[in-house]
């Protein structure tokens, strides 16, 4: 039995045409089912639904075999031992970062500024906005 690992949501729903090309179709509705593992086609597939940031969780330690998330999700986890075989080129999305009008970020980081960074992506905020000289605290 090959377990796959998904999240609802955009990801899913651009999945599903990718696997019915390759023959396989998810029998059960995550929409109007509380099932968390779903059955397909394929006898020996199952498609486990956990939320984005499991993901890479579920299929490090063995709870799936294989598991579709997005490249963000990738970079934000500690993926020790992961291996990404391919961009699918689904649920495209980009990283943005906002600051207040006339703020010069690199003349705030020549002069020692502490900055201040909100964001839920810490690891991609890190290795965007730090030069590799500096430590994260």
């Amino acid at each position: 039995m090959i377990t796959l690992a998904l999240s609802k949501g955009r990801i899913f729903d651009d999945i599903l045409p990718l696997l019915k090309t390759a023959g396989i179709e998810v029998l059960d509705d995550p929409d109007k089912s509380r099932k968390l593992i779903l059955s397909t086609n394929q006898p020996d597939l199952r498609v486990v639904l956990v939320r984005a940031t499991d993901v890479p969780t579920y299929v490090q330690y063995g709870g799936a075999d294989i598991g579709v998330v997005g490249k963000d999700t990738l970079l934000e986890s500690d993926n020790q031992g992961l291996y990404q075989p391919l961009d699918l080129q689904i649920a495209k999305c980009r990283i943005s970062v906002a600051v207040r009008e006339g703020f010069d970020y690199a003349a705030a980081v020549k002069q020692g500024s502490r900055l201040k960074v909100a964001t839920k992506y810490v690891a991609i905020a890190r290795d965007f906005l730090l030069p590799k000289v500096y430590t994260w605290t």
